[in-house]
């Protein structure tokens, strides 16, 4: 449509044009009507299927019609001898294709065609893949014809190993493809699965991917497809549901289990179970949030009396969907708590264990990346991918050099700003932890960090001492209430609004909030379920201002003693 020059229409021609349109739709309604009718009276015969070729030919789009013709041909097969259904299935294949012709991205039109091929008595397979191809050679990126492909390789088996050819065939004629990226990165764990690392391919494999990768995009810097496939490349593994944690407190006798992913726990349910010294134990469990929805942390009481002293030790154990997964822990006399963690420095949780001949190839890339980046430098791809090859090389190695580019990517796509914070949070927040635990802390610092939002809460489970001070936070998220262990919180120096993650937290006993955007006193009701929260610093917030503060601090919070504003 671009160039072409504005012919200006005389009013005849304008209302030539305006009878023609008002004639079709006024055929299109009297049809419609026509159809509703004899679907409303049971007419199911081949009057009808013409009737609603008319339509469909012309508007694919509607479904309705479609569900009519599947009510049509169910009522034709009581009727008709397979030969028959045969012959009136294959006109339907032909009809669905010049509605195809008409709009190539209209789901009706392949969902009915995915319906006809499985009702068809012998449906023939490769005419349909070869229909897959024409279309995507007119628009290779149609996923409504993807996902019909999909759908047409399962049904005649064809192997993952064609399918695999078949995208490297398009790759090569383009780049830019993808869509035959992306279903690279589903045929390749079929075809060469990573025992170790599920839904992951082999390194030998994955080493060939990345130098295919490479090739991409150093062909074309500004094309997205191709460094998008190496992010999925360089990408972590997706993690069988684990138990990371389980803590047991004598005072208030309660118990938690940390999850590696979200999981939900329903009342009466036999998902999580738990035993004492070898018996189970009848146990409610809830979440940290305190909602019925899936969370990392689960929580219970345990029974009155069940941490005596006559013993010298009580062992607990969890099970998780019937063994799946589990954790055991051991709490001894004279003791006031005891937990069983795993390590995320152990666990590669923020990245996967390099080899030597992968830490050389990303090691390689990197370099190349960087002289790429000197050639290109406004190519927000080449910075990120630089900043994952980093990430997966060495994060704390690499940290100051990984900030660097940050600013740079920012000031490159200042559109997008907010996303890179939030991820450049994410990497230091993961740094900070990696950190802690090498130390064998159970205090983390993440002041002065520019911090835009929190991440890996349920890493933090044995966390007593946390200082966020001289960040960019607007908020302590709901799911800081998971740190059941916390006794000190210093967030001064933030933009905070909102305390939702401040709630039902045993162990608080001094939050400084200095600074901030606090402005009404309700902002502060979750602290009131803090129960020896005994210090709180408010200097500097919104709500400061009001004359009756320290009277409307003293209702809301009573059992604080001493509060600064």
């Amino acid at each position: 449509m671009h160039g072409r020059i504005k012919v200006k229409t005389t009013e005849e021609q304008q209302e030539a044009k305006r009878k023609e349109r008002e004639k079709k739709l006024q055929l299109y309604t009297a049809t419609t009507t026509a159809i509703f009718q004899k679907r409303q009276s049971q007419e199911l015969d081949q009057e009808v299927l013409e009737l609603t070729n008319q339509i469909l030919g012309a508007n694919p789009d509607f479904a309705t019609l479609w569900n009519f013709r599947r009510e049509i041909f169910l009522h034709s097969e009581k009727e008709k001898s397979e030969d028959e259904m045969q012959k009136l299935y294959t006109r339907e294949l032909s009809h669905l294709e010049s509605c195809l012709r008409v709009n190539p991205k209209s789901y009706g039109s392949w969902h009915h065609r995915c319906w006809v091929l499985d009702r068809m008595p012998e449906p023939d397979w490769s005419r349909e893949l070869e229909l897959c191809n024409r279309f995507l050679e007119l628009d290779e990126r149609n996923f409504h014809c993807w996902d019909y492909r999909r759908f047409v390789v399962l049904r005649s088996e064809v192997s993952a190993e064609e399918e695999l050819a078949f995208t490297h065939g398009l790759i090569a004629k383009n780049f830019s493809n993808y869509s035959s990226w992306h279903y690279r990165s589903k045929l390749l764990p079929q075809i060469h699965p990573d025992p170790q690392r599920q839904g992951r391919v082999t390194e030998e494999v994955l080493l060939k991917e990345l130098e295919l990768a490479q090739n991409a995009f150093f062909t074309d810097p500004s094309d997205q497809s191709a460094w998008l496939y190496h992010r999925w490349l360089l990408g972590r593994v997706d993690r069988e549901v684990s138990i990371i944690c389980i803590f047991v407190s004598r005072d208030g006798e309660w118990l938690s289990v940390g999850f590696s992913h979200p999981v939900s726990v329903h009342p009466g349910s036999d998902d999580l179970l738990l035993f004492l010294d070898g018996a189970p134990l009848m146990v409610s469990w809830r979440s940290a949030e305190r909602r019925n929805s899936s969370s990392f942390l689960w929580l219970c009481d345990l029974p009155t009396g069940s941490l005596g002293d006559l013993c010298p030790q009580h062992t607990f154990r969890v099970l998780w969907k019937e063994g799946a997964a589990k954790k055991e822990c051991v709490l001894y006399r004279g003791h006031q708590e005891s937990w069983n963690r795993d390590s995320a420095t152990e666990e590669q949780i923020f990245r996967c264990e390099l080899s030597v001949e992968k830490s050389t190839v990303l090691q390689h890339e990197l370099e190349s990346c960087k002289e790429l980046q000197e050639l290109e430098p406004e190519n927000k791809w080449c910075l990120l991918t630089i900043i994952l090859l980093m990430r997966a090389l060495d994060p704390l190695g690499y940290e100051k050099e990984t900030l660097g580019y940050f600013q740079t990517l920012k000031a490159v796509d200042p559109m997008r700003s907010a996303y890179f914070n939030d991820l450049r949070s994410k990497f230091l927040m993961e740094n900070c932890i990696l950190k802690m635990e090498y130390a064998e802390s159970r205090v983390i610092v993440l002041s002065c960090k520019g911090l835009t939002t929190l991440y890996h809460e349920e890493q933090l489970l044995l966390v007593t001492h946390m200082n966020l001070s001289t960040n960019q936070l607007r908020a302590l998220p709901r799911a800081l209430a998971m740190l059941r262990c916390l006794e000190v919180l210093e967030a001064d120096d933030n933009i905070i609004e909102s305390l939702e993650g401040l709630s039902h937290l045993p162990k608080l006993e001094e939050v400084s909030l200095r600074n901030n955007c606090i402005r009404g006193i309700s902002d502060l009701q979750p602290l009131a379920s803090c129960p020896r929260l005994s210090v709180l610093h408010l200097q500097g917030n919104p709500l400061c201002d009001s004359p009756n503060v320290q009277s409307e601090l003293a209702l809301l919070l009573p059992h604080v003693p001493d509060i600064i504003t």
